[in-house]
């Protein structure tokens, strides 16, 4: 029986994480008066997002598989991370732009409007909850499966 109690904690810390790094982004002004720069900026967040894949399949090598897991098994272990992630993903997106960030969408249309990348409609069809929630979705397990196929050749236990 494979036990998921250690992709689970890492799943609410990686939730946890997700929306202290929106927070962040907030109050260095990437929602706001920087908002020209956050498709850049936005892209760090990859790394503690990889950092928490190979603590949680390092935790899971140590205490589950008593310090030796193969490449299979880490896959695995990164696959129900990865899909649990994804399912929890949504409401991360959903309380990150209603709650600790409700200006983002505006100030986003306006500065991508402003600066002519999008029409008002075009930014208006991008910039919205539910097209952000479905992108979560969709792009939330291609990067996790993406991310445990590396992760996993590193921490998998080397043969002899």
């Amino acid at each position: 029986m494979f036990k998921i109690k250690t992709e689970f904690k890492w799943t609410i810390i990686f939730i946890l994480m997700s929306l202290l790094w929106i927070y962040l982004e907030k109050i260095t002004g990437l929602h706001h008066e920087y908002i020209e720069h956050h498709p850049i900026y936005t892209n760090l967040y990859a790394i503690p997002a990889i950092i928490i894949y190979v603590l949680a399949l390092k935790e899971k090598k140590k205490k589950f598989y008593n310090g030796k897991m193969s490449y299979k098994n880490a896959f695995i272990s990164g696959l129900i991370l990865t899909l649990m992630i994804s399912l929890l993903s949504p409401l991360s997106t959903y309380v990150s732009v209603e709650y600790i960030s409700p200006d983002f969408f505006s100030n986003a249309i306006e500065k991508s409007v402003e600066i002519e990348m999008m029409t008002k409609t075009e930014a208006l069809e991008y910039f919205n909850t539910q097209n952000y929630m479905l992108q979560s979705l969709m792009f939330g397990p291609v990067f996790g499966i993406i991310t445990t196929a590396i992760v996993s050749i590193f921490v998998r236990s080397k043969s002899n």
